[in-house]
């Protein structure tokens, strides 16, 4: 259960991303093709307004099609209607001409061009393969040239809907911590065990919700304090638990060792809260603001050491991410909202990283020809694109390396 409720989380984190980009293009004035909750192809859809909104076959995050996202050129109409020429060489005059246009930015004479050309494959004869390519065709390139295409818009508007997406999961993680502040913050952590994480050493152990630790190793142990040392301090070896139960006499747990998670030793259970502190909005936002910035610093620092190899093993992936997450799910709702938050913030922070096809990479180009005064090339997005996906490929084995590593144990 705990495994579901953290993949969801993480598909409502895409979910909201994508939405963010949707309303924003919407409000100014990049009506969008297609909104689904998940990936198509489509389970259910209907069509309002222009807009298709559907639930894809794919049950994970969200996906918005935003129109023109590129400039249109040539050899769009080669990849698109190449199959329909070779079985109807008599297209070859109507695609030529929408080609020539599209070369020489005539836009405005490029859409009727493109009308007639669609007339001519409605009389043409064509398999069900060329017919689907030339109907992808036809609607990218109807988008491409249409008046609220992506590329077409002034830099303001393309950077608005391309930020949407990272500023949405930005605030929502703002709001994620805020509400941890207010449902209270423990002053005060007791030797009494509140519960006990499923798989653990601690669970391996015997130990259970309720128990009151008052030794380990033969040492007592007076305060959480006392009980946080003796397990850090262990450097891994095992530990041997003595607890108070209720109803029971003193009771000599099985010695088990410690588990490193963060740089730091744990057994694997939540100690019960002495007290909570609890903030009004106003205070739960501008701490909550505190946390994202020192997280965001903190993001900072490690994309130096991945950059000169040092942080390699802290890479990782969705399956490590929801991995990660269900633990936090066992311990509760202000620990799953805490790393729920933290996920949404890296993954505006990430998306802002200037690689296409990342948000950031579009947000560089929207500037670059912001100031260029006109658009960059086809052939040099492409190319900065094989090099982006070519980095976040390298990063994805990287992080599923680590996150199988971890499920085994290693």
């Amino acid at each position: 259960m705990s495994v579901l409720v953290a993949i969801l989380g993480l598909a409502l984190l895409i979910l909201i991303h994508e939405a963010g980009h949707f309303f924003t293009a919407r409000a100014v004035g990049m009506r969008p093709r297609k909104f689904y909750v998940g990936f198509p192809p489509a389970l259910a859809k209907t069509t309002r307004k222009g807009i298709e909104y559907g639930i894809g076959v794919i049950p994970f995050g969200g996906y918005v099609k935003i129109p023109g996202m590129h400039r249109p050129a040539p050899s769009d109409l080669d990849v698109h209607f190449g199959p329909a020429l070779d079985e109807e060489p008599r297209l070859l005059t109507d695609v030529e001409r929408v080609k020539r246009l599209v070369g020489r930015n005539a836009f405005d004479e490029a859409r009727p061009a493109l009308a007639t050309l669609e007339q001519a494959l409605a009389n043409a004869t064509l398999s069900a393969k060329a017919r689907r390519a030339a109907d992808r065709g036809l609607a990218e390139l109807g988008d491409a040239l249409g008046a609220d295409a992506y590329w077409h818009q002034r830099t303001w508007k393309r950077l608005a809907v391309i930020a949407a997406g990272p500023g949405t999961n930005l605030v929502f993680a703002i709001v994620l911590l805020a509400c941890v502040y207010m449902l209270g913050i423990p002053t005060d952590a007791s030797r009494k065990v509140q519960d006990v994480i499923p798989g653990s050493p601690a669970a391996a152990a015997g130990l259970k919700a309720g128990d009151t630790i008052f030794g380990i190793n033969g040492k007592a142990t007076f305060t959480f304090d006392d009980v946080r040392t003796a397990i850090h301090d262990s450097n891994g070896r095992p530990l041997e638990v003595l607890v108070l139960r209720p109803g029971h006499p003193p009771v000599r747990l099985k010695p088990v060792k410690p588990t490193k998670q963060g740089g730091v030793y744990t057994l694997g259970f939540h100690p019960a809260a002495i007290g909570y502190k609890h903030y009004n909005p106003a205070q739960a936002v501008g701490l909550a603001s505190q946390d994202a910035w020192l997280v965001t610093k903190a993001m900072g620092t490690w994309l130096g050491h991945i950059a000169n190899g040092s942080g390699r093993k802290e890479v990782s992936t969705p399956v490590g991410i929801v991995q990660q997450s269900s633990k936090a799910v066992q311990l509760g709702w202000r620990e799953y909202f805490q790393v729920l938050a933290i996920i949404s913030l890296s993954l505006a922070l990430l998306n802002l990283l200037p690689l296409l096809p990342l948000d950031g990479g579009h947000m560089a180009f929207s500037i670059v020809e912001g100031v260029r005064g006109r658009a960059v090339q086809r052939s040099v997005y492409e190319r900065v694109s094989a090099v982006g996906i070519a980095l976040v490929l390298l990063l994805f084995f990287v992080g599923l390396s680590n996150d199988i590593g971890n499920i085994r144990g290693g």
